[in-house]
């Protein structure tokens, strides 16, 4: 199994304790994501030493202040890294009232650039922004043939349609196992199959309330969305491997 968002960086782990719970939990690849330079450098640099663990180079929205030539700069280097299998995570996080919008689309637009330059996908943060979101893609679509990942998808079934029209993949958590998150449910259900993946966004959203999540927590997760699906979980995580590898070929 595989779970394609995680932080790792600063997030009071214990290696490698953890790196053998989570093979022990059978999730033999983890791509953990980059939410700004220094975090991503330190995602590089444990990548080296794991097999089984990869990358994504970017700056998260919320992480935008004094971003410019010098952070792309940063960036495209590690993003040339052999472990590097996207951009992200990138785009756009309208949830407090302070944000600097324009700061944080800009950003989003120049990331965009920067994955095709590299021939790379990209992994997109969205919070309360679906259509500025949008709007971007359309505007920026030559920038995104490489594949496109909404990651911890929360925008309901009314939305999916439109991020499909740009070929996007669409990544499930621990929130999937909530009682109340009907319309991630609804989300799950219409999902193509082709379109689906896992993830944990760890140490965040644990499917487990109060505790600090895990990419060993992928089974439950996967679980849940076979379980939301009306499949065999093994034939769902078979389904979700396909779907990594063709969205991120450098897994492989």
């Amino acid at each position: 199994m595989i779970d394609v968002h995680a932080h790792f960086a600063e997030e009071g782990y214990t290696f490698p304790e953890e790196w053998n719970k989570i093979q022990s939990a059978n999730v033999a690849r983890v791509i953990l994501a980059g939410d700004n330079v220094k975090h991503t450098r330190m995602h590089r640099d444990f990548c080296k030493e794991h097999e089984g663990a990869f990358f994504t180079a970017g700056v998260h929205p919320s992480e935008t202040d004094g971003f410019g030539k010098e952070t792309l700069e940063e960036l495209k280097a590690l993003c040339e890294e052999k472990k590097c299998v996207a951009v992200g995570e990138i785009g756009l996080d309208y949830h407090y009232e302070d944000t600097d919008k324009e700061k944080q689309r800009k950003a989003f637009e120049e990331q965009l650039a920067l994955a095709f330059e590299e021939g790379l996908p990209v992994q997109i943060h969205s919070r309360d922004a679906c259509a500025d979101t949008l709007a971007i893609l359309k505007n920026c679509e030559q920038y995104s043939k490489h594949g496109i990942l909404l990651h911890c998808y929360s925008y309901g079934k009314e939305n999916l349609e439109s991020f499909l029209r740009f070929g996007a993949y669409f990544s499930f958590g621990g929130v999937s196992c909530f009682k109340n998150a009907k319309k991630v449910w609804e989300s799950v259900e219409i999902c193509p199959f082709d379109k689906i993946l896992s993830e944990t966004d760890s140490p965040y959203l644990s499917p487990f309330r109060g505790e600090k999540n895990t990419p060993a927590n992928i089974p439950v997760i996967v679980s849940r969305l076979a379980e939301i699906k009306g499949v065999e979980r093994e034939m769902l995580a078979a389904q979700i491997e396909q779907n990594a590898e063709r969205l991120f070929p450098k897994i492989k």
